[in-house]
């Protein structure tokens, strides 16, 4: 099977009241820990890569490792680049074998971005690839990405249809109080449980709400919708590390995020954690290891239990492919 876009993924899942999950991947053990759990749960994908894993990575590499998904699961699978920074990027990706693209224009005037959308989106669709863009902005840091939380603000509900008509995107990024990274929230945003727990503000369905109504039937996306499991940070911080007040986006809210419009829902930082957790577990409990296939194993399990509870318990997308 070859690589799919999202449209008909996209599709289903609007009509289904569930999420595809868009996993980045920076690594081979990234790539098998999520293919493998989709594999046994027959969940459709997007893997996706950010400017920070091409770089890492090489864009040739990550193509054939998740072509070599492909054969291995023969499950659809989207290639999507994540936060792409501007046309040359985008072409780059098109030309290079991706499936979909998202144009971040999100800090440009709402007219800049149209601009600047519209071209990426006449190159791709010209060569067969979707196109997701922004509106509104995130706060916090990934890769490349880094905006200040005075920087961020809530998408606007009143621009959206002109956008995606003057743009013709496939997708739609929206901010209705997700985050970038694994300190998604100040303590001064959140309110404590009674087991001292950070819970951070409720996200803003009346946005998502309002979207959906001038957008029927259109896909959106949340970006930044990690939910920072405090088992791994626990872990983390047990076996060296050092992450007070790392906190997410809780995960019933994104059950019903995606119970409605949203047909994709980003996890990046939720697989650093599980990875890291398991590397740094290991060596505390192995110091005399020193094969990475002994180490870097346990972050790659971490991750396949990971991406299959997200799979079954948050995006409902079991059992689609």
């Amino acid at each position: 099977m070859p690589l799919v876009t999202t449209k008909e993924m996209f599709k289903k899942a609007y009509e289904g009241g569930y999420a595809i999950g868009a996993f980045n991947v920076n690594n081979m053990e990234i790539v098998q820990g999520i293919t493998e759990a989709a594999k046994e749960l027959n969940a459709p994908l997007i893997l996706q890569c950010s400017a920070g894993a091409r770089k890492y990575a090489k864009h040739e590499y990550l193509v054939h490792l998740v072509q070599a998904a492909i054969e291995d699961t023969g499950l659809p699978i989207a290639l999507h680049l994540d936060h792409g920074a501007d046309f040359e990027t985008c072409k780059s990706c098109i030309d290079g074998g991706f499936t979909s693209v998202m144009f971040d224009g999100s800090h440009y005037d709402f007219k800049e971005n149209i601009e600047k959308t519209k071209q990426v989106v006449e190159y791709a669709h010209a060569h067969g690839v979707v196109v997701e863009a922004e509106l509104g902005q995130l706060a916090g840091i990934e890769d490349d990405v880094k905006v200040a939380a005075h920087e961020a603000h809530y998408t606007d509900p009143a621009e959206v249809e002109e956008f995606v008509t003057k743009t013709g995107v496939d997708s739609l990024a929206i901010a209705i109080g997700t985050s970038h990274g694994a300190y998604k929230f100040t303590p001064d945003q959140c309110t404590r449980n009674e087991d001292g727990i950070l819970v951070p503000p409720p996200l803003r369905f009346d946005i998502l709400e309002e979207v959906a109504k001038r957008l029927p039937n259109f896909p959106i996306v949340l970006h930044g919708a990690s939910s920072v499991p405090q088992e791994f940070v626990k872990i983390i911080n047990e076996n060296g590390g050092h992450m007070p007040d790392a906190v997410g986006v809780p995960e019933d809210q994104l059950r019903k995020a995606a119970s409605m419009a949203v047909c994709k829902i980003n996890i990046d930082s939720d697989l650093r954690l599980a990875m890291t957790a398991g590397i740094r577990k290991h060596f505390n409990e192995h110091p005399d290891h020193f094969d990475p296939r002994q180490y870097v194993a346990d972050g790659r399990a971490n991750i396949k239990a990971l991406v299959a509870h997200k799979i079954k318990d948050v995006l409902g997308c079991n059992g689609k492919a």
